[in-house]
């Protein structure tokens, strides 16, 4: 690999280190209050001190620079110079937001959009210009050793510090904290740095190296004792520390020039050097980037990579070895097949089956991610819009350790924003309703995912006004969505927001009202072969269900027979499959057939007409039904014969042709014919532009 591309790798290293570092830095925020909690505060500081250090190691100094001030505030906050206070916490988080924008343009090689960094550092130098009245130090520090460190290590390279140029120079006592190199920190930079101030001399302290059996690679032993000569500022040499750890140990002393030109060491004024311990680590959470930063461009969501564990890694090549001990035991009958010997072929078509399932449900493990990948961007989204809407909610997640495809969750983060926001603006009530209705002013909002029956469901709950079902039926009239003189049941009204265009908002505002949320959720989910479900009850609350496939690469299908084609039809989408009988057949205008199906009558999709098949035969009645729903809407596909059920690999079409209505791709069947997979909501509307269908049962 050449340099060059080895760089790249490296950053994008740190770019994705800088997003979750910026991760930390929110989720703590958010967690954050007037009791001031000290570990919290240190985590938060940590991170920026992190994203800080890797920017100026990789060369964005406006980064750098921008974070030095986010972290001058916290450092006031954890030293208890500061209070920490709303105002402070809102700052933070919009430093959050812009930090995010700006890494998200750097990677995306962008201009950085530089009056937002401009003002974001007006608020910050506004609030540290301020008086603020700190809260009394506690009197037990959760971290001591370090603490003290940090408090020294920050006291000694302050960069307001009032030194003038030194004519003689300074003597440095650098001791680093024994995981400067896990941080990312590396000596000889600093080194090369100082010399550019004037003339440098260094000597190694070896006193804390350790036997050379015990020592460990990635660990820093060494302290170091530096003179640098010539007129050098303090600032300039607080710059050059300024990206070490603050809990490494540092001592200034300057030199001043006797009338013998002999140097005299003159102590500056700085607390004494503190040996720290090691530094705790940043934790590592690899969670999306929340609220409005995980909304800024680039790929923080829709990333191109993945991060795998080793344990899954290590289990691929535990089965690709088996794989390789399974393929010599079957390469003896390349030859032939001698006597006797059928029984050992039979055993080694049965491990190789064995080993190819196993195989493969590792494979689809390696894009599996937790869906606190998109859970975890809604405590930040729930906090800016209850403090918009003046609305107090209390989130509650659950389910955060259910996995799913990496591609079904990054297409479900739209649609559940539409969701969590709408729940917000219309559902939930003001706390002065919600104690006039005899409730808590504080509503619920609930985020629950587990797997269900081979697939994942995602339920977003919440305890406030439900659906008001008299205006969404007087607005549906209103816009001619629905005729003046039909009546609809609870849940047919209850499913009139997803209409396009449908919005019982009285004024548009940049939460909600322009009636574009509700129908892109329910058509994203469907492009993803689930379907979504919803119940209200007036007064009491609202509850969206929504029901995914695990993967879109695999999919759950039954194989049916249309003359001699074979399609596949998604058992998510299947809700019954019955004989067709004379009596229960009936034609509307000539042309739509329609079958009586318990008290209801579901129009007939003849495949054979749609995809110009030759069935077996004509007559409706030789064959089967099979029942399936999509977007509210329920019809009977026509086919001559049921097959198996079984799991397909999912082939796209587009790629080689156009995109055909009603097919969502194509598989390999295991004789090496190719079935096409229907896509059941392009199906239906196909069929209606064709004519197929006048009238279409709507789910009750």
């Amino acid at each position: 690999m050449s340099l060059e591309l080895e760089m790249v790798e490296i950053t994008k290293v740190f770019f994705d280190e800088c997003r979750e570092g910026l991760n930390i830095m929110e989720s703590g925020l958010l967690n954050l209050d007037a009791s001031a909690d000290l570990e919290n505060i240190n985590t938060i500081f940590r991170a920026a001190h992190s994203i800080k250090g890797g920017a100026g190691t990789f060369g964005f100094p406006e980064v750098a620079g921008f974070t030095h001030g986010v972290e001058t505030l916290l450092d006031e906050m954890r030293n208890g110079k500061r209070a920490v206070t709303d105002e402070a916490i809102q700052i933070l988080l919009k430093s959050c937001d812009c930090l995010c924008a700006m890494m998200a343009a750097i990677e995306d090689g962008k201009p950085i959009d530089q009056p937002r960094v401009a003002a974001c550092n007006l608020d910050l130098e506004e609030i540290l210009r301020s008086q603020s009245k700190a809260p009394t130090p506690p009197a037990a520090p959760l971290e001591p050793p370090v603490a003290a460190a940090a408090s020294a290590g920050a006291a000694a390279t302050s960069v307001n510090s009032t030194a003038s140029d030194v004519e003689g120079g300074w003597l440095i006592r650098f001791e680093p904290v024994t995981d400067l190199l896990k941080l990312r920190n590396e000596p000889t930079r600093i080194f090369a740095e100082l010399e550019k101030l004037g003339e440098l001399k260094v000597r190694a302290d070896l006193s804390a190296l350790p036997p050379f059996a015990d020592i460990d690679p990635e660990l820093c032993y060494l302290a170091w004792d530096l003179e640098i000569r010539g007129a050098v500022a303090r600032k300039a040499l607080d710059e050059v520390f300024d990206w070490v750890d603050p809990a490494c140990g540092l001592e200034f002393t300057t030199i001043g020039i006797s009338d013998d030109t002999t140097s005299q060491a003159v102590p500056e004024a700085a607390p004494p050097v503190v040996r720290p311990t090691a530094a705790p680590s940043v934790p590592d959470q690899r969670v999306p980037s929340t609220g409005t930063a995980a909304a800024a461009p680039k790929s923080g969501a829709d990333s191109s990579s993945i991060r795998v564990s080793t344990e899954k890694v290590d289990n691929i090549i535990n089965l690709v070895g088996e794989l390789v001990i399974t393929q010599s035991m079957l390469g003896r009958f390349a030859d032939g097949i001698g006597p006797g010997e059928l029984d050992s072929l039979r055993q080694g078509l049965s491990q190789l089956a064995r080993n190819m399932r196993e195989l493969q449900e590792c494979v689809m493990q390696v894009r599996m991610l937790p869906i606190s990948f998109a859970f975890n961007r809604f405590p930040r989204l729930v906090h800016d819009l209850t403090h918009k809407l003046g609305k107090k909610v209390d989130l509650r997640l659950s389910g955060e350790n259910t996995e799913l495809d990496k591609t079904v969750l990054e297409k479900m983060s739209d649609p559940l924003v539409h969701l969590v926001r709408n729940a917000l603006d219309h559902g939930l009530e003001t706390p002065e309703r919600r104690l006039a209705a005899g409730k808590g002013e504080t509503g619920t909002l609930e985020l629950a995912a587990f797997h269900e029956g081979g697939n994942i469901i995602i339920e977003v709950r919440d305890d406030g006004a439900g659906l008001n079902k008299a205006k969404i039926l007087s607005k549906a009239r209103e816009r001619g969505l629905v005729a003046p003189e039909l009546e609809l049941s609870d849940d047919q009204i209850h499913n009139l927001i997803f209409l396009p265009g449908f919005s019982t908002a009285d004024q548009v505002s940049d939460v909600s009202g322009r009636g574009v949320g509700m129908d892109v959720v329910r058509r994203n989910i469907n492009d993803l072969g689930g379907n979504v479900q919803l119940s209200s009850q007036e007064g009491k609350g609202s509850v969206i269900r929504i029901r995914l496939p695990l993967t879109l690469a695999i999919l759950d299908g039954q194989l049916v027979r249309v003359g001699q084609e074979t399609y596949v039809i998604s058992l998510l989408a299947i809700v019954e499959t019955v004989q067709v009988n004379r009596e229960g057949l009936n034609t509307l205008a000539g042309q739509t057939e329609l079958f009586r199906l318990r008290n209801a009558y579901l129009p007939v999709v003849k495949l054979c007409d749609l995809f110009g098949v030759v069935p077996d035969s004509r007559n409706s009645e030789d064959g089967l039904l099979v029942v399936v729903e999509a977007d509210g809407a329920r019809v009977g596909l026509l086919v001559d014969d049921l097959l198996a059920q079984q799991q397909v690999v999912i082939k796209s079409l587009e790629t080689n042709f156009a995109p055909v209505a009603g097919l969502a791709g194509a598989t390999i069947l295991g004789d090496g014919k190719v079935a096409l997979i229907l896509d059941v909501p392009g199906l239906i509307a196909r069929a209606s532009r064709e004519k197929q269908l006048t009238s279409i049962t709507r789910v009750a």
